[in-house]
């Protein structure tokens, strides 16, 4: 396996516009990554909404618990 400080050392070897240009892949891919892990996390959400496993719950609810995990 590769270590974290190998791919440094091998992406400082590229010229600077190399580096930005893997930095820009890299972003892009990570965005895309999270869209699939939300797409997954939603799709799961709504089968476990449709089989009863989730119930309705009121917005300020919802919203209070969410602000209680930001703080």
């Amino acid at each position: 396996m590769i270590t974290l400080e190998q791919v440094l050392n091998s992406v400082e070897q590229l010229s600077l516009e190399e580096q930005e240009m893997l930095l820009n892949i890299l972003h892009h891919r990570l965005i895309d990554l999270r869209r699939q892990e939300i797409a997954r996390d939603a799709k799961d959400s709504i089968a476990a909404f449709q089989e009863g496993k989730l119930k309705p719950q009121p917005l300020e609810e919802i919203l209070t618990k969410l602000r209680a995990t930001l703080d």
